[in-house]
């Protein structure tokens, strides 16, 4: 039998400072964030954005590039894998 965990319980499994970093498209940025968050960023739809989230698929913050999102996990002390 397949044990079932809560987000909490997978989120702390094993490695709880553990983030993945990923391609998003600025669409599903902007159709998922409210209005007020983006106020001001030079967003266009078909734009590539890198999310960093937490290992129960939270998403924790969105740059620009790939080597921004990485650096920002790293510096608040978290460690990034690549997802493609």
């Amino acid at each position: 039998m397949t044990p079932i965990l809560s987000i909490e319980a997978f989120a702390a499994l094993g490695a709880p400072d553990l983030v993945y970093v990923r391609p998003v498209s600025a669409a599903e940025i902007l159709a998922s964030v409210p209005q007020a968050q983006v106020k001001g960023f030079e967003l266009t739809p078909g734009q590539t954005l890198y999310a960093v989230h937490r290992a129960d698929g939270e998403r924790l913050a969105v740059l620009t590039d790939r080597d921004s999102a990485m650096a920002a996990a790293l510096a608040h002390e978290l460690a990034p894998v690549s997802v493609h």
